[in-house]
């Protein structure tokens, strides 16, 4: 039986049969498509070895320098704290001069201060590194988010963004591999210099892969659209918008508080709390990154079928209730590996549908800027989660810190997740002079 091929609006094209579609999501793509999805992929799983890095080498920077836990903390926040403001400047560049360009920018910002930040010697020079380092990271997911949202077409939008996610998984797995590596054959105290500077082989390949990346049709229509008529980024705060922008930043408020603290904390809980080898933190959190990996995958396929807002709220209170059994109940050795899978499942797989979700809670003239704002705001915000983690850990264990700081991050999600419209299916197309609520 032959098959029907329709245009999308957003220069995409999919199959007609939605069962065919389903079924043959990535197969289906054209080359543009298929391209731009592994440049996102890319350039996403770049990041999360840039970040993660700093995460794996953490418990040896605080025995090495004798830092408290909460200037280990405040190294973890603020690259997240600036990234904010890096997502938000990248968006609204990315609205202006187009999501490639902005995208390979941050790959090379965010790179450089990897490298850099191999060579300090101390907490301060790391503290300025690790916040420079943000702005880059923070500016490729909202170039990046954009991009993949607006070439692949509606019916395969949420797979495809939240694919794209589970490169976080791969990156993280890629900086717990090195370190296992790494850590096994250098004296800490060169080897965590050597992580660091070990970013810079991959990004060299993700910036060529990227070197002739298309823009996505329906933003230079878009542009050409308004040569007469330029877009202000103070729209977002506009009557017809303002209400989008509050909720989808207490959604990422909330999503990425609690993701943050456990990523960060994380390998430090395994090692210092749970007194665990290089190798065995490594294959804990390898069955962790494989759990991670794992909800991306499937929250992205769940969220085209069961919708943005239902996908959600089940992966919100699966994860807040594996949380709290692994955090703030006694568990054996074994229980803390099992359990690993399951909570890196349920935490990944909230974030698998935020991409998708923002690029279609705003208009293509403010996409950047709405979605860099609201996603990087929360992330901002979010970034005083675990610093919160490191000043409670003076006071409890640092297990119920994590427990209880993350718990109150994902109820902040869940609120989010019940004001939010119900977004699958909606084209990116809009009129010029229309509001949101036609867009």
């Amino acid at each position: 039986m032959s098959q029907t091929v329709v245009p999308s609006t957003n220069g995409a094209s999919a199959l007609s049969q939605p069962n065919i579609v389903a079924a043959n999501w990535f197969a289906s793509m054209s080359p543009v498509e298929r391209k731009t999805f592994w440049c996102c992929f890319y350039a996403w799983t770049l990041d999360a070895m840039a970040v993660q890095t700093y995460v794996v080498v953490m418990p040896t920077l605080i025995l090495l320098w004798g830092l408290s836990k909460s200037q280990a903390g405040m190294l973890g926040t603020s690259a997240l704290l600036v990234s904010s403001l890096g997502g938000w400047l990248a968006g609204i560049l990315a609205d202006r001069f187009g999501r490639v360009r902005v995208l390979r920018w941050t790959v090379m910002w965010f790179t450089a201060f990897t490298f850099l930040s191999g060579l300090t010697h101390g907490y301060l020079p790391l503290l300025v590194m690790r916040s420079m380092q943000g702005l880059g990271f923070g500016g490729e997911w909202a170039a990046g988010g954009v991009l993949i949202s607006e070439v692949i077409s509606k019916e395969s939008r949420g797979r495809a963004a939240g694919t794209v996610a589970s490169g976080w998984a791969v990156g993280y797995g890629s900086a717990v591999l090195l370190y296992s590596i790494v850590f096994s054959f250098a004296p800490a105290a060169q080897a965590w210099r050597i992580l660091f500077f070990l970013g810079l082989i991959p990004a060299l390949i993700v910036l060529w892969v990227c070197r002739d990346l298309a823009e996505p049709q329906v933003y230079l229509n878009q542009r050409e659209g308004l040569k007469k008529r330029e877009s202000h980024l103070l729209e977002i705060f506009q009557p017809q918008l303002v209400r989008t922008t509050v909720v989808s930043s207490l959604l990422a408020m909330g999503a990425l508080g609690g993701n943050y603290t456990i990523l960060t904390w994380l390998p430090t809980y395994l090692k210092l709390v749970r007194h665990l080898t290089v190798l065995n933190t490594g294959a804990y959190l390898g069955l962790n990154i494989l759990g991670s990996f794992t909800g991306y995958v499937v929250s992205a396929h769940l969220s085209d079928k069961l919708g943005r807002k239902k996908t959600f709220a089940l992966t919100g209170i699966c994860t807040a209730i594996t949380l709290a059994v692994y955090t703030l109940l006694p568990l054996n050795g074994t229980a803390v590996l099992l359990l690993g899978f399951p909570l890196g499942l349920f935490q990944s797989g909230i974030i698998a549908g935020m991409s998708a979700t923002f690029s279609e809670l705003f208009p293509t003239r403010v996409r950047g800027t709405g979605q860099g704002f609201s996603y990087n705001t929360g992330r901002g915000v979010g970034s005083f989660v675990p610093l919160l983690v490191g000043y409670a850990g003076g006071y409890t264990s640092l297990g119920t810190a994590i427990g209880i700081c993350a718990l109150c991050s994902y109820g902040v999600f869940l609120i989010a997740t019940s004001l939010l419209p119900e977004t699958r299916g909606k084209e990116l197309s809009e009129r010029l002079t229309g509001a949101y609520a036609s867009d």
